[in-house]
């Protein structure tokens, strides 16, 4: 792939995702601008491009990819676009940030790494926590073996129904496994998975146990799992999306020979240390716009300054490890 003077985005999708955690963050990198934007909602991306100040804007996605001041593709749709939009983009030789989860399977992540290979055209996921200061804190204080040797890891995640949960005849897209890719796991539990691979490697084996236990929707509402890492380490999880609110958990324990370390992934409670000089409690601000630093880190890869390592190859285990505790594979 040729280096990129100025990064000029097209945006495929302009939802929520784009106006409170990403969007404004392209145009306030050095060498980064967006020049277009695409929805099929003609009234929806003509407002979204006037209040952004983003001087065009497409009701096709192929349209949007095919514009020559258009060198790069971020695409923030439901997962069931993402693997045609960023192997139509990759093809067009136009790099490609795509919201996670990166596709709707393993196997869609497997096509999207093929295309990107064989064009030479790269493929970054959102995985943003990766960057952020309160997740590199966690980072930081097991590099500096402040818990000693990691022993096991403990996810619990458990949340209260939203109120569009309850209308089963107009049910949100993240409940739509053919949009999603799953329910709220396949929606949620991305991010947590891949802060722990991130930590302790590669998850080579997964299992999980799957239900439905409110029966308010068709896909699985609970689920438990257990996994282990190619260190040998092992850990378990479970989520829980429709728990009472006097229920409501966020929460990853990294358990230690000297102690523990506790956060949350989506609360950013303080982050809580257990050592034998007691609880200490640690707080880290994040930037306003989450996705500042990774789009700044994807920036710069392609305008040549560094690499970013949040590739689609860095990212497809993700979807591997949803997909085996989903039974999905064999």
């Amino acid at each position: 792939m040729d280096i990129l003077d100025e990064v000029r985005w097209g945006f495929i999708g302009c939802g929520e995702v784009t106006e409170k955690k990403s969007g404004p963050a392209f145009s306030m990198i050095e060498g980064s601008k967006v020049v277009a934007v695409m929805s099929r909602d003609k009234d929806k991306v003509r407002s979204y491009a006037e209040r952004h100040h983003i001087p065009k804007y497409y009701t096709d996605a192929q349209s949007l990819i095919a514009d020559k001041d258009v060198n790069a593709v971020y695409i923030a749709t439901p997962p069931s676009s993402h693997a045609t939009f960023a192997i139509m983009a990759m093809k067009a030789g136009k790099p490609v940030y795509v919201e996670k989860p990166m596709a709707v399977s393993y196997e869609e992540c497997l096509r999207i790494n093929r295309v990107s290979a064989m064009e030479e055209v790269p493929c970054f996921v959102a995985y943003y926590r990766r960057y952020l200061p309160y997740f590199q804190k966690v980072s930081e204080l097991l590099r500096n073996d402040v818990i000693g040797k990691v022993l096991n890891v403990q996810l619990r995640f458990a949340v209260p129904p939203r109120e569009l949960d309850y209308h089963s005849d107009n049910l949100p897209w993240r409940l739509q496994p053919d949009i999603a890719g799953g329910g709220y796991f396949y929606d949620l539990a991305p991010h947590q998975i891949d802060l722990l691979q991130l930590y302790f490697g590669s998850i080579i084996e997964a299992e999980g146990y799957c239900s439905n236990r409110a029966n308010m929707y068709k896909v699985e509402d609970t689920i438990s799992a257990c996994f282990r890492f190619d260190s040998g380490l092992p850990g378990s999880a479970s989520w829980c999306f429709v728990a009472h609110q006097s229920a409501r958990t966020d929460r990853i324990e990294i358990v230690g020979q000297k102690g523990m370390i506790c956060f949350s992934v989506y609360d950013y409670t303080p982050i809580a240390l257990h050592t034998e000089e007691g609880r200490k409690e640690i707080i880290v601000e994040n930037p306003k716009y989450v996705q500042l630093p990774i789009i700044t880190d994807v920036v710069e890869h392609l305008r040549g300054i560094t690499v970013c390592a949040c590739d689609s190859m860095s990212a497809t285990p993700t979807n591997w490890v949803l997909d085996k505790i989903l039974g999905k594979l064999g």
